[in-house]
């Protein structure tokens, strides 16, 4: 492994981390293919990304499922021994709470890991929404690992809280589904999702990364892939920032990530994954 330094802009703003990996080109093949792909049925497929507004029914169905998030959060919390007033959390101070890498990564590995049980609310009805979005046919469940995906993102501020730069399109599993990302608190300008429209496009002899599994940050292994740069130079991104009760759906080839947190609150995001049946 060598150790890079990743350098990348976000609304124009300058960001950099070090990353441990072993990186090269990829071969003149594009992996997203334009037919019969997930988003090919919308009119922002160029993009490869769009804001759903209103993806709740109403702002009490948006609080409600805030909240489940809220009781996840705590369980985790408690499941780490940490002491803490329950009573007064609020999500957006949860920074002053678990404040040490190795505990925050103790609650990460039970908030990446939610099925649809640990929530009260009826997924199904936010899946019928996303099926009228992209005219297919969808599922909540992914055969391949057979459960649900529902993933709460916690990134800290000021902190390497993130995901490197990667497409999840990558990993085999992820290769037909919509990437659905939901503000649920402390999410802005300064802390939201960035990803780099069109990018899903590039060839990837244009893209140079490691392999599935092979980046470490901060000394934290990851599943998927870094991108380091691009035949287009340092990765330009945008943060498309959406607002509560929105969503961004998103290609599993779109590069995204690197969600640094430069807010004074801790930002909480809510990705769910419907696959195409």
């Amino acid at each position: 492994m060598t150790c890079e330094i990743c350098k990348l802009n976000i609304d124009s703003k300058p960001f950099s981390f070090q990353v441990e990996g072993d990186f090269s080109w990829g071969e003149s093949v594009n992996t997203f293919i334009l037919e019969n792909n997930i988003i090919s049925k919308t009119n922002w497929i160029k993009d490869g990304y769009t804001i759903v507004n209103d993806f709740f029914e109403s702002q009490n169905e948006f609080k409600l499922f805030q909240n489940e998030v809220k009781k996840n959060i705590i369980k985790a919390i408690k499941l780490n021994d940490i002491e803490f007033d329950e009573n007064n959390f609020k999500l957006e101070k949860y920074h002053n709470i678990v404040k040490e890498d190795f505990l925050h990564n103790n609650i990460i590995k039970f908030t990446r890991n939610l099925t649809e049980k640990d929530f009260s609310l009826d997924l199904n009805k936010l899946l019928s929404r996303a099926e009228d979005i992209l005219n297919y046919k969808l599922s909540t469940f992914v055969k391949e690992l057979n459960k649900v995906h529902i993933q709460i993102r916690i990134s800290r501020p000021n902190t390497l809280d993130i995901n490197p730069p990667h497409k999840d399109g990558y990993l085999n599993y992820w290769k037909d589904i919509i990437n659905i990302w939901m503000p649920i608190s402390g999410c802005d300008k300064n802390s939201s999702l960035p990803l780099v429209p069109g990018s899903h496009l590039w060839p990837e002899n244009q893209i140079f990364r490691t392999q599935n599994k092979g980046a470490r940050i901060n000394n934290f292994p990851y599943h998927v892939p870094c991108i380091l740069k691009t035949a287009h130079g340092e990765l330009k991104m945008i943060r498309p920032n959406p607002k509560e009760g929105e969503a961004i759906f998103f290609t599993p080839f779109l590069i995204h990530g690197a969600a640094f947190n430069v807010s004074k609150s801790t930002r909480i995001g809510m990705e769910l994954r419907f696959p195409k049946i």
